[in-house]
């Protein structure tokens, strides 16, 4: 069955990958990147895919996307929230905070929610997570900080696991959302930049990312996280079951979202 699938961050690396994987099987795909240029290449690669510009690191940019998403199609069967960063020129946004928690953590929460009166109940949100993760400081989440790269990531991506687990917590009904490392140090262009080394076959991840999308296996996975270099569902951080904590992080995220 076709489904209309949306991937950020899809004009390189496991998101182009997964693009292209899904439109050879006869799905739907819509295409999102921050580069004209890289979108219509990737794109012209997936055979003619819609695209979507936007810089998630500007909220008006994300809520500008998701409405027009919504004026162009009745239905969204696959959200991936994919489009992550490790390093940046400039870290600070132009709200005033930082680049890592914008784009990995408050920019998909905000593209998710704005998207959810199109998905169906049996629809899924495959947000990407990592094994690096770090308990959040909500106080640099909210007001920016300098912050060492990898401290800065890792706390994004705990922040997009527990919103994860809190999203489906408050839908019962679906439609499915869960939380996946596609696996450490793949060949994109993030580990190239981060830790300069080539990195593993990107199809580890892409693998992952479609069966999370579309396998039977995820179907009562709501609220979950994956890790793929074990190859099984796992608990995150020890920090994401502390209800003190995963509740100061909601509470910033949907103060951040609605800001």
């Amino acid at each position: 069955m076709t489904k209309t699938i949306l991937i950020t961050g899809a004009t390189d690396g496991i998101g182009l990958l997964t693009a292209q994987k899904l439109a050879a099987d006869g799905h739907h795909v819509l295409l999102h990147g921050r580069s004209e240029v890289k979108l219509a290449k990737a794109a012209e690669s997936v055979g003619g895919a819609k695209t979507y510009l936007a810089d998630l690191s500007r909220m008006g940019d994300v809520k500008a996307m998701a409405e027009a998403i919504r004026a162009t199609h009745n239905q969204l069967d696959v959200l991936f929230n994919n489009a992550g960063i490790l390093k940046a020129p400039q870290t600070q946004t132009e709200a005033g905070r930082d680049i890592r928690f914008d784009v990995n953590t408050i920019a998909p929460y905000l593209l998710t929610r704005a998207l959810l009166p199109i998905m169906p109940s049996g629809g899924r949100v495959v947000n990407l997570s990592s094994a690096a993760q770090a308990p959040v400081d909500v106080d640099a989440m909210i007001s920016y900080r300098p912050m060492d790269d990898m401290e800065a990531y890792a706390q994004s991506k705990l922040a997009i696991t527990i919103w994860s687990s809190e999203m489906a917590r408050e839908m019962p009904g679906g439609p499915v959302v869960v939380s996946v490392n596609p696996g450490s140090l793949l060949a994109s262009k993030m580990v190239k930049e981060g830790f300069g080394i080539a990195g593993n076959d990107l199809s580890i991840g892409a693998d992952i990312l479609i069966r999370a999308a579309l396998s039977q296996e995820f179907s009562d996975a709501s609220g979950k996280y994956f890790d793929n270099d074990s190859g099984r569902f796992a608990a995150p951080h020890a920090a994401a079951s502390n209800p003190a904590h995963v509740g100061a992080v909601m509470d910033a995220i949907r103060k951040l979202a609605s800001s």
